[in-house]
């Protein structure tokens, strides 16, 4: 039986609505051009493992949303364009991504997506700037803290529910939004549990999106990246916790507001 050719995925989902408040979910793409697909090694279930499986789901509250639909795996749109396609096992957690060395052509053909999107960027939070003045960007990911073993979790001490990445933020500027929001992060109710929510732990926020605003958009545009710990999922074989992705979904929607509010209230 001749094997069935899948459509290429589309490269982003974008809903653009009302208000100064948007939110990314940049790794939650799965999906990879034919040409990718075909010459890719990785199995699909260590490509998930890194992804960020959900987190679109946890921005779709959004009004204004951008949801990744290429895998990390063919581009990376958290990184600088030089290192957005990982072609060597150093630049991907020592995976062997490819059966052999990418043709320049493939690898260009990906990186014009990255291109692209920061295009899309650019313009779409230039639209908002004028519409509201300040902004707020939510960068959503998500981090492993069972690495080495499904039953072995990293510390809690070294691993926070929700980890802030602030590394690229004037951190001064924005201290009176930054800090408020953090505490009402660790009020929200969470399944009936409060979340350990901590800045700069597991991640740092070095990632290419943060950075992107905060150079770009210095005295208006706050880009804050949010790591989810996959405690809302088993993160070796993919199942999700359904409870737990509505909390999610409805921590998101709580930031949101609480960032409006502060807007507002400036």
């Amino acid at each position: 039986m001749a094997e069935i050719e899948h459509a290429d995925p589309p490269w982003w989902r974008l809903q653009r609505g009302d208000g100064p408040v948007i939110a990314t979910a940049i790794h939650d793409g799965h999906g990879l051009r034919r040409e990718v697909r075909r010459a890719l090694a990785l199995a699909e279930a260590d490509r998930l493992r890194e992804e960020d499986p959900f987190t679109g789901r946890a921005v779709e509250g959004v009004a204004t949303h951008v949801i990744a639909g290429l895998s990390r795996f063919e581009v990376d749109l958290n990184r600088a364009r030089e290192s957005a396609v990982y072609v060597t096992p150093d630049q991907s957690w020592g995976l062997n991504v490819w059966q052999d060395v990418p043709e320049d052509d493939l690898v260009q053909r990906s990186l014009a997506v990255h291109d692209r999107f920061y295009d899309m960027m650019q313009q779409l939070l230039t639209a908002i700037e004028a519409d509201c003045g300040q902004f707020v960007l939510l960068d959503v990911h998500s981090y492993n803290h069972r690495r080495e073993a499904p039953d072995r979790p990293a510390a809690q001490a070294d691993a926070p529910d929700i980890n802030i990445g602030t590394f690229s933020m004037p951190r001064d500027r924005w201290a009176w939004l930054l800090d408020p929001l953090i505490e009402a992060m660790r009020a929200f109710d969470f399944g009936g549990r409060r979340l350990d929510v901590r800045e700069n732990v597991a991640f740092q926020g070095k990632g290419e999106l943060t950075r992107f605003v905060h150079h770009n958009f210095p005295k208006t545009g706050c880009a804050i990246a949010i790591e989810f710990k996959k405690f809302y999922m088993d993160e070796w074989t993919g199942t999700p916790d359904r409870a737990a992705l509505g909390h999610m979904r409805g921590f998101i929607d709580h930031v949101t507001a609480a960032s409006r509010d502060l807007l507002d209230g400036r």
